[in-house]
């Protein structure tokens, strides 16, 4: 026998190898983590590990007890669309994930083998962005919903388990869930008498900003009268005792050509 002939022999073993771990390991990989143990309970009891034995290649997206709670109680056959459609027909492990540049990619998963998927919700979409990772159902206008939280288990190019943070609910299976809103943000506390106490006080204003300027424009303001002064009442006095009769009037007349005629005459006779 030549050795082209011998070579399928030595790959057969790999071959079988790889196909019997998607088939064993999946429940036997949840059996280390008791928190995960609900989703192992209804792979199993929805039989999606036959389907999943197919595949040489598969990522499962794994959600604890606590964020699967809301699936549990619908009917078996939307819960069994809801796990087929977190089975990704590819291999995804922690470095892919974190190796990713920021951009989206779509994810074929077990659901759309079915046929029945329907605009796309037989995909997922898979964002990065701010080096976070995110999940969405395929379908156009899909919010994001769930977070990558951690790798779960590895078995490199044959089987990953991925925890996110909730189940992805694709319009069409089942009612939709949403992430519960972000809690409010702490309210500061307030400060202490101490710290009131010691907290420095208002700056003072600076006038030249603040008070505004007087004009005589806008603004009349009654200022006081002046106060006379002492110059002042002697004229006043003065002209009130100073008589205005005619008669005052003719005696200071005389008197002034009196004394011009005096003056004509004095230099008249020199």
């Amino acid at each position: 026998m030549g050795p082209n002939a011998t070579l399928p022999l030595c790959l057969f073993p790999l071959i079988f190898f790889s196909t019997a771990v998607t088939a064993d390991n999946i429940t036997k990989a949840f059996e280390k983590y008791s928190d995960f143990s609900t989703m192992n309970d209804l792979l199993i009891k929805t039989k999606l590990t036959v389907p999943i034995s197919k595949y040489l290649t598969i990522t499962l997206l794994a959600v604890n007890n606590k964020a699967i709670s809301p699936i549990v109680n619908r009917s078996d056959v939307e819960v069994k669309n809801i796990l087929m459609n977190h089975v990704i027909l590819d291999y995804y492990d922690e470095i892919k994930f974190k190796g990713m540049k920021e951009k989206s990619i779509m994810f074929t998963t077990l659901y759309q083998t079915t046929g029945l998927g329907e605009e796309m919700n037989g995909f997922l979409n898979c964002t990065k962005s701010k080096g976070k990772v995110y999940f969405g159902s395929g379908v156009k206008g899909s919010p994001l919903v769930a977070e990558y939280v951690k790798e779960l288990y590895d078995n490199p190019y044959n089987l990953s388990i991925i925890q996110i943070s909730m189940p992805i609910v694709a319009p069409g299976l089942s009612l939709e869930l949403f992430p519960p809103p972000p809690p409010p943000a702490p309210l500061a506390p307030p400060p202490s008498p101490t710290d009131a106490a010691n907290a420095p006080g208002p700056e003072p204003a600076d006038e030249d900003t603040t008070i505004p300027k007087r004009t005589t424009d806008s603004q009349e303001v009654d200022s006081p009268a002046p106060t006379p002064s002492a110059d002042n009442e002697k004229i006043e006095a003065a002209d009130k005792a100073m008589p205005s009769s005619p008669a005052c009037k003719a005696g200071f007349r005389f008197r002034v050509v009196l004394l011009i005629a005096l003056l004509v005459s004095m230099f008249g006779i020199r």
